[in-house]
């Protein structure tokens, strides 16, 4: 159906000058999206383009250009396995919200999606509170993003109280409330479309003290995944009121335990097949974060990329569709204000859609698979299984150079990008759960 915009000023991101960017309390590797272009219904392709100067995406378009159709024409399409997305605040339409995107692209519905708060009640939802709607916002971009690529998963919000911002903040509540995901066997993947600049905690320390969650999913096999981060090789400030001048990196995305997730641009045609190859995302708006951590040495499973990391972790390691150029069509109705369809990207959005892929893999093996980055090095070592290398762009932002991508793993992109026909049965025979 064709798109009505919906009254509203348009509201893009100032590109490049830190000094002017719009900063709000919301995700800080948040689901960035072109503000106030709701549209009543899905705009097609044209309509973005015009409206907004970007292109836009479906669903169905994504599932394509990551060969999710023809797995689940062979019944792989997630059931028997749940998806935790872990928010602060979370958002209050978000069955309706998911029921109407699924009714529009006709996909089915979950199994079951429900929202639970372990770690203590959450504020009523406050329309007028920027970092309320942001943190909603970001809740119904995981849900649907997620459920788009294994649709019969089921799904778990997992609220907390209390916003993250950068630095401690929030974090504590997210420890606790992932650990009692993992103490009560609630979910195999732990999705967080979050983070903060490691600069910005007090110390390394610090880092190491809120691991405690990542630990014990390592134990209980569940997979945890990061999105790498929306403003490059670059990071925000403590205050978020500007860019640190050297180059940054985002934890949870640098520890260890958890895979980081970087952004590409992906450029399709109305069928979602390629037009041209993925390159590592870089536009108007934001650039896929990666770099190497000043908190955690290489891990053992980042020595085959020792020439490229040094002695520390490096980030991201895999790299999913990020630019807003290029956005994905997410459905809101939390605000009344602006209910509709709007365009997204980040890698808020590149997160949910890599664990979607890992709850294909997770039912194609039958069991859970923990800590994938051993399994990951494995396939990118070895050439194969489904991992597509991405050779071209930059994640430059700012003032900050970056890193350019390369053949094999880089700092820009990881490995690369995923043909999931490929992907998922490679990784279900590699990751040990």
């Amino acid at each position: 159906a064709a798109g009505t915009l919906l009254t509203g000023v348009v509201v893009a991101i100032p590109p490049h000058d830190a000094t002017v960017r719009a900063v709000s309390p919301v995700p800080a590797s948040a689901a960035n999206r072109l503000a106030h272009h709701e549209f009543l219904t899905a705009p097609t392709a044209e309509q973005c383009r015009t409206v907004m100067a970007v292109t836009c995406y479906s669903p169905l378009q994504l599932r394509a250009a990551y060969a999710v159709t023809p797995l689940q024409a062979r019944g792989i399409d997630g059931r028997g396995t749940t998806i935790a997305v872990v928010v602060s605040f979370g958002s209050p339409t978000i069955e309706h919200d998911l029921r109407e995107f699924d009714r529009v692209w006709g996909l089915p519905d979950p199994p079951s999606i429900s929202t639970i708060t372990p770690a203590g009640p959450v504020p009523p939802f406050d329309a007028s509170s920027e970092e309320m709607v942001g943190w909603a916002y970001e809740t119904t971009l995981d849900v649907q993003y997620a459920h788009a690529m294994a649709p019969e998963a089921k799904i778990l919000v997992v609220a907390t109280p209390v916003s993250e911002t950068q630095g401690v903040q929030g974090f504590p509540e997210m420890v606790r409330a992932e650990n009692y995901v993992v103490d009560h066997q609630l979910a195999d993947i732990i999705s967080q479309s979050f983070g903060a600049i490691e600069q910005t905690f007090p110390s390394a320390q610090s880092i190491r003290d809120l691991r405690g969650a990542f630990r014990n999913a390592e134990r209980n096999g569940v997979t945890v995944l990061a999105a790498g981060g929306d403003t490059g090789a670059a990071g925000y400030e403590s205050d978020q009121s500007g860019l640190l001048s050297a180059p940054a990196s985002s934890w949870p995305a640098t520890d260890p335990l958890v895979t980081g997730v970087g952004g590409t641009r992906l450029e399709l045609n109305a069928a979602g097949n390629r037009v041209r190859a993925d390159r590592v995302w870089q536009d108007a708006y934001g650039a896929g974060g990666g770099g190497l951590s000043g908190v955690f040495d290489r891990p053992l499973f980042q020595y085959p990329v020792a020439a490229v990391v040094g002695d520390r972790r490096g980030t991201p390691d895999i790299a999913m569709s990020a630019g807003i150029d290029g956005g994905v069509l997410v459905y809101g109705s939390y605000d009344p204000d602006e209910t509709g369809w709007s365009v997204v990207g980040g890698t808020s959005e590149a997160t949910p859609l890599f664990a979607g892929l890992v709850a294909l893999a997770a039912q194609a093996a039958g069991h859970r698979l923990g800590d994938l980055n051993p399994a990951l090095y494995a396939l990118g070592a070895r050439g194969d299984g489904g991992i597509v290398d991405v050779t071209s762009g930059s994640n430059g932002w700012a003032d900050v150079i970056g890193y350019r991508a390369a053949r094999g793993y880089d700092l820009a992109s990881g490995w690369g990008t995923i043909d999931a026909s490929r992907f998922v049965p490679a990784l279900a025979a590699t990751a040990s759960g």
